[in-house]
């Protein structure tokens, strides 16, 4: 029996539980800072000694492949929220996603297109062509030997166990699972995501998934001055060693005088700011959005008592993005809208306001005149948060 339990360490459980998620630890800052931040986004370009560690130490103790990594989270940016999305529980449902994420993980990542189109820019060395790659489980073996020699044959595998379940659950199944489904949202990109909580610890930093969708390409995922990232903690810990450079962060908006015409300039920082213009939007017009939404429930708990409760769900619907409603929320939303000329009015200059940013077709002179336009309308409207996000709009000023 003594046999089962003795190791090169004799540890309590305790101890064996602190050196577990020691262990883990090491793997979520591997995925965050190595696959997430620096390959899959380019975030941050990393010096040869931890980019090679945190491939071997992967390679370790998840046995993931870098390039299918990769390519299926590029895929989820670039078909976020739609059928294609290899792992979006607003398609697929919440529990689909949270226990089974590494199937979802697993599935996307043996489909050949998907590695060819999304997965360029990786390692094609030797290594990762003859031992990376091609022996996926000889790391795995290694690191349970590894623990049972030091822990004895039990604990070791029950270190071994924590180490396998780690990554599957809580990356691919709560970031890609309840980081789309429930949390606060300090911005609001076309898609669900949200942040989980603002304390990224456990998880590296990728609990504040809404701001890593507003700014994808930042190495930096915190955004306000409560929330916290380990993982750029690390990040800012291997620049100052000369081991990483940051390439990208989140820009900060700047302000100046309020501009009495819209020119280049400011339209330039009205795209660049293009997240915070549609948070400040819907902070701005919160209030006036909730009196009418009570008129309206008013009215209508009036006409059919028992058929009131859609018009509750309303205010999470305004500022949210056509494509990630369903049907039935999309003709909910356009009755609630017809019935109130002020919420008809702030949904439509939002719809507009965004259009700006992805007309590809139109001119930069003719950007500029309808940024122009948009401000008239907006301060001829008589709704005064409306009139005064103009002016604010007006403000921006380019970096």
């Amino acid at each position: 029996m003594d046999a089962l339990f003795s190791g090169v360490f004799d540890l309590p459980w305790w101890g064996l539980a602190i050196v577990a998620l020691g262990l883990t630890h090491v793997t979520i800052a591997s995925v965050t800072i190595f696959l997430h931040r620096h390959q899959a986004h380019r975030a941050l370009d990393l010096h040869p000694i931890p980019s090679h560690f945190f491939r071997l130490w992967l390679w370790l103790t998840t046995g993931m492949a870098t390039r299918e990594w990769a390519a299926v989270h590029r895929k989820h940016h670039a078909r976020c929220e739609t059928a294609e999305d290899p792992h979006s529980p607003q398609v697929l449902g919440i529990n689909r996603v949270l226990w089974g994420g590494v199937f979802l993980y697993v599935k996307e990542a043996a489909k050949r297109d998907t590695i060819e189109r999304y997965g360029h820019g990786t390692p094609d060395d030797w290594l990762e062509r003859n031992l990376y790659s091609k022996y996926v489980l000889l790391g795995i073996t290694l690191t349970g030997l590894t623990d049972v020699v030091l822990f004895g044959i039990l604990p070791g595998l029950a270190v071994l166990a924590v180490q396998l379940v780690w990554i599957p659950f809580w990356a691919a199944g709560v970031i890609n699972g309840v980081g789309h489904y429930w949390g606060y949202r300090n911005w609001i990109p076309a898609e669900a995501s949200t942040n989980i909580v603002p304390w990224g610890i456990l998880i590296g930093g990728e609990e504040l998934h809404n701001n890593h969708h507003a700014h994808a390409t930042s190495a930096k995922f915190s955004s306000k001055w409560y929330e916290f990232d380990v993982g750029w903690v690390y990040i800012r810990l291997l620049e100052r060693m000369g081991l990483a450079r940051v390439k990208h962060v989140a820009p900060v908006p700047r302000f100046g005088a309020v501009r009495p015409e819209i020119d280049a300039s400011t339209l330039r920082a009205v795209i660049a700011y293009r997240h915070d213009v549609l948070a400040a939007y819907a902070r701005s017009l919160k209030q006036t959005c909730a009196d009418e939404l009570a008129q309206l429930r008013q009215a209508v708990s009036r006409e059919t008592p028992h058929d009131a409760r859609w018009v509750r769900k309303l205010r999470g619907w305004l500022f949210r993005d056509q494509t990630t409603l369903e049907q039935s929320e999309r003709e909910a939303l356009e009755r609630g809208l017809s019935r109130s000329p002020v919420l008809q009015k702030i949904r439509a200059m939002r719809e507009e306001l965004t259009a700006l940013w992805g007309r590809s077709m139109a001119t930069h002179d003719q950007l500029v005149h309808q940024l122009q336009d948009w401000c008239h309308r907006a301060e001829a409207s008589g709704i005064a948060p409306l009139v005064a996000f103009s002016q604010r709009l007006r403000s921006y000023a380019p970096q």
